[in-house]
């Protein structure tokens, strides 16, 4: 029974010694768990930064470009700060350091999403001056410095948990030993009924040992399952959503493209209405006064025509916009005889301007055009009868507190009807070209389209607020100016002069369009105001007859099928980097225009008028080498 008993407390000894190695190697094990996350967060840091140093110099914005691997890895680190943040819960230390870092690391995703966004946006230089800022920013090597440290102070538990696994282990085998032998001992002195004590004994703590294992394995597995599915439901979310973003701005895109190639087609065809019909009016004197009514009136609906261009443009936000500042109150509280007018004396219509209004710049007519066609879609819903409010008030907004809007001042525009309300479904679809909800021959679908291209390229945000059975408001949200307003530039076809064209008499002048109809009716046009022009069709063609003899200017075309307008002017400016250049155009897509700074633009369709005010310019930044005389 002695020997019984001293074996128990040697056994229980080896037991104490067992769960001390455990432990030790648990911290161990932990310790090697926090160094190898910290190394896995600093080596994706490392390769965000890099994807984003690749971005901002090519701006692959694909899904597979570097703009994406940069957003992929930002968000990568986040997770694994996150789990950083549970491995070190218990250790007080630690838990500051960590949360230390999470303060540098949103501090150093504020500097590299800044260059992200220029680049993402094409802005002037795109993201390198960003970045090469944030690259110099003492931000990065204190995140760095922070990882070190947390590094740093793991490796010295891990130092201590080693030290202790080997005293325990140590004394676990001593340990060992001694009950070997002292069981021999045993053994013999309590024969058959103390080995078969002994062996029940070991057997019942050996299960409940693997018993308690298997427990906490289990519970381990289940909160690692657990945070597995919450971290998959949230990335399906958050997936759903960008496809859905991606989806509405595709659309967007598509439309905007087919309406943009139309308008295109639309302005050659105008530009010959529009220059013949000049040409033979400037040509018809004296008493032929019904003729030139007449074709005074076909001069006019032309220019509608054109206006109505302009519009299919500022659809497919490939036509500039006109903008100026404007006062929210006074152009809002100036629309009052025309609300009244197109909506009707049963809707009652209520004007409520902030007295403090901030001005915004923006094109004045596309605002009107937005708040008449929100009035009337207003009216439409209540059925003809109702109350109608128009609102200006000023917001201060942050940064994503309205759509991708960047933190700033902004003048809310707002239209709020008492009709019929919008579900969500048709929330959802409301910006969608050509998507209706009213009766066939009753609307088009693209008001509202019009108001988010118009919105967009203003600088700015729509949003819908509706409830079904009680109303609507829907509310532009537009940048407030800053400084003085710029020169508005007026459409060549809505600025015509009756007085004498300026000109300068016998300048040599290469024209290049590839529509025959333009081409003729241009030619004419030059030639009624004294030049010399020569046309071809193509590039190619121009570059033969621009060796072959000297011009003073090069009238082109921008999108022309082999060799653009841009492309062509290049070829020449290399041979002769004097001669001046005049762009013509119906359309300028995105990929263009920065092709166009520094020359005269030209936009069909053109009166004569027009084009010699655009030539005069254009020579006048480059004056003919020969005296071809004065300006009339």
């Amino acid at each position: 029974m002695i020997a019984t008993l001293i074996l128990l407390g040697m056994v229980l000894l080896v037991t104490l010694a067992n769960q001390a190695r455990d432990f030790a190697l648990a911290g161990e094990r932990h310790a090697y768990d926090v160094t190898l996350l910290v190394r896995s967060l600093d080596a994706t840091l490392s390769r965000s930064e890099a994807a984003l140093g690749r971005f901002v110099l090519d701006e692959d914005t694909s899904p597979q470009g570097t703009g994406a691997i940069y957003a992929d890895q930002w968000r990568l680190a986040g997770y694994q700060l996150d789990q950083l943040h549970g491995l070190v819960k218990r250790d007080p230390e630690q838990r500051i350091r960590v949360t230390e870092l999470e303060a540098l690391y949103n501090e150093r995703g504020l500097e590299l999403g800044a260059a992200a966004k220029a680049a993402s946006a094409k802005q002037e230089q795109g993201g390198v001056p960003l970045y090469y800022a944030a690259s110099r920013s003492a931000t990065g090597p204190e995140l760095r410095a922070k990882l070190a440290e947390i590094a740093s102070a793991e490796r010295g538990v891990l130092r201590a948990s080693m030290r202790q696994t080997q005293i325990f282990s140590g004394r676990a085998d001593r340990l060992t030993d001694y009950l070997s032998w002292l069981g021999i001992f045993g053994g013999i002195m309590a024969i058959t009924l103390g080995l078969l004590a002994l062996q029940t004994w070991r057997e019942n703590l050996r299960a409940r040992r693997e018993a308690d294992t298997l427990e906490e394995a289990v519970a381990l597995r289940t909160v690692e399952l657990s945070e597995a599915y919450q971290a998959l439901k949230a990335e399906a979310e958050e997936r759903e959503a960008a496809e859905a973003q991606l989806r509405q701005v595709q659309k967007m895109e598509a439309v905007g493209q087919l309406t943009g190639g139309i308008a295109h087609d639309f302005n050659n065809m105008l530009a010959v209405v529009v220059g013949g019909l000049d040409l033979a009016r400037r040509r018809l004197n004296g008493p032929r006064s019904e003729v030139q009514l007449h074709l005074t009136n076909a001069m006019e609906g032309a220019t509608r025509a054109a206006a109505l261009t302009r519009r299919l443009l500022s659809f497919a936000r490939a036509e500039p916009l006109l903008p100026a500042r404007v006062e929210a109150g006074d152009l809002v509280g100036g629309m009052s005889d025309l609300l009244d007018r197109t909506l009707g004396e049963r809707i009652r219509v209520k004007v409520d301007a902030a007295a403090d209004g901030w001005p915004v710049f923006v094109d004045p007519h596309q605002l009107e055009n937005a708040i008449l066609n929100l009035a009337v879609n207003g009216r439409d819903a209540m059925d003809g009868v109702g109350d109608l409010t128009i609102s200006t008030r000023n917001v201060a907004l942050a940064a994503g507190e309205v759509g991708e809007l960047d933190a700033g001042d902004y003048v809310r525009f707002a239209v709020t009807d008492t009709g019929c309300g919008m579900t969500p479904e048709v929330i959802e679809r409301a910006f969608e070209p050509f998507f209706t909800t009213k009766e066939v021959g009753k609307g088009t679908g693209l008001g509202l389209s019009q108001i988010f291209g118009f919105a967009h390229q203003s600088g700015g945000e729509v949003t819908i607020d509706s409830v079904v059975g009680v109303g609507t408001t829907v509310a532009l949200l537009l940048p407030r100016a800053a400084g003085a307003s710029a020169e508005v530039r007026m459409h060549p076809a809505m600025n015509q002069r009756d007085s004498a064209d300026p000109s300068v008499p016998g300048a040599r002048i290469l024209l290049v369009e590839d529509d025959p109809r333009v081409r003729a009716a241009t030619v004419g046009a030059l030639e009624d105001l004294d030049y010399q022009p020569v046309a071809c069709d193509s590039g190619a063609e121009a570059i033969r007859l621009f060796e072959s003899q000297p011009f003073d200017l090069v009238i082109s075309d921008v999108i022309m099928p082999e060799m653009t307008g841009p492309e062509l002017v290049r070829e020449l400016k290399a041979r002769r980097p004097q001669t001046a250049i005049l762009f013509v155009t119906g359309y300028v897509g995105e990929g263009e225009s920065e092709d166009l700074v520094g020359y005269e633009l030209l936009r069909k369709p053109f009166t004569v008028s027009g084009l010699a005010q655009a030539v005069v310019t254009a020579l006048g930044r480059n004056p003919p080498q020969q005296d071809h005389g004065q300006a009339a």
